[in-house]
């Protein structure tokens, strides 16, 4: 039988691979194979999403843990190394643009493994953020680029890839959300109001700049005063307030929360009035729930969410932040569309693709 290995390492991915898994486990005989780095530790990180998702144990545990980008990337690729040529896999996925994609895909190029890159062609044109090194990276040397979006296929192009390896698949991430939504609570379970505004934080331009940091946090505070704020706060995002000793509002309307696990988060996300997030993912979950979304970046490597979805870039202009609230809780909002291919089945066009590749 033939062995496929699965690589994921930090949260969004655990919403990518489920969907994939699923479809492969129909459509192949094939044995399928889970490695996690580790990337993502902290429990309500890692191991809740595990249980929300249905997705089973880990075959393989890295336990890199934290460190420099360097460090990290280093010691997953030594991890794994180990891994796969005990293993020795016909094909690897890898998902995203964290440091366990990019790390897997070079052991596999080098060993000359196939590799499946999920969710490729992705491009914010910024290469001070790490995610984009990785995501150029990994594409260059993977086999198989299942594209999320057209936008996806015009940079690949661009960038020179052979057009025989680019399939445009849609969102996988979607495939979750369609799939579990139904499972979501009511949001009054949580005991909150029918307005409110739901925040994500952890872009190291937002949360390691201590000027920046300050600013948000003194406009989420002034907009806490006219709508509820929920805050699930990052564990690093928790740690750099702590470290600059930035003090959050103590009122009932600022709502700071643990991180929370999928259902919990989607349950939030679907009824919110707003969102506010420097997060990739969220950013297409909004589009496709049609819950405006205003994104804490000056780019973002999912456009269509802007120029289809409901998702518009405010960047560092805080003001811009306020007055883009305002104009929602007006009723002015930004109507959006869900993209093409963005319905549920991804996960299946993947695993079609892959039945022909591997046979």
């Amino acid at each position: 039988m033939m062995k496929l290995v699965h690589v994921v390492g930090a949260r969004p991915n655990f919403m990518k691979v489920t969907p994939v898994w699923r479809a492969i486990s129909k459509r192949l005989s094939t044995r399928q194979i889970l490695v996690h780095t580790g990337q993502h530790y902290d429990v309500n990180m890692s191991e809740v999403f595990f249980t929300d998702l249905g997705l089973p144990e880990p075959d393989h545990y890295l336990d890199v843990g934290s460190g420099s980008h360097a460090e990290q990337t280093a010691s997953i690729m030594t991890g794994f190394h180990g891994v796969v040529s005990r293993v020795k896999p016909d094909l690897v996925l890898v998902y995203g643009d964290v440091n366990s994609t990019v790390a897997a895909a070079l052991v596999c190029a080098k060993l000359l493994i196939p590799v499946g890159h999920v969710e490729a062609g992705l491009r914010s044109l910024d290469r001070t953020m790490p995610e984009e090194i990785n995501r150029l990276l990994t594409d260059q040397i993977s086999d198989l680029l299942f594209t999320p979006s057209s936008d996806g296929n015009e940079n690949l192009i661009r960038e020179g890839v052979n057009p025989a390896k680019i399939h445009l698949v849609g969102n996988v991430m979607i495939d979750t959300l369609v799939q579990l939504l139904p499972k979501a609570k009511d949001p009054g379970s949580f005991g909150l109001p029918e307005k409110y505004a739901l925040v994500t934080l952890h872009r190291p331009s937002n949360v390691d700049d201590l000027t920046m940091l300050r600013r948000i946090v003194e406009m989420l505070a002034q907009i806490s005063e006219r709508l509820k704020v929920v805050f699930p706060i990052h564990p690093r995002t928790r740690q750099r307030i702590a470290d600059f000793d930035l003090r959050l509002p103590g009122s009932e309307s600022f709502q700071l929360r643990e991180p929370m696990g999928y259902l919990g988060f989607i349950s939030l996300l679907q009824s919110s009035t707003v969102a506010i997030t420097d997060s990739g993912g969220i950013q297409e979950e909004t589009t496709f729930l049609g819950v405006p979304c205003l994104t804490l970046r000056e780019n973002t490597e999912r456009p269509v969410t802007v120029t289809d979805g409901t998702n518009q870039l405010v960047g560092k202009d805080m003001n811009l932040l306020c007055r883009k609230v305002d104009q929602i809780l007006e009723g002015d909002q930004k109507e959006g569309k869900i993209p093409p291919l963005w319905d549920g089945h991804s996960a299946e066009r993947i695993a079609n693709v892959l039945h022909d590749f591997l046979n």
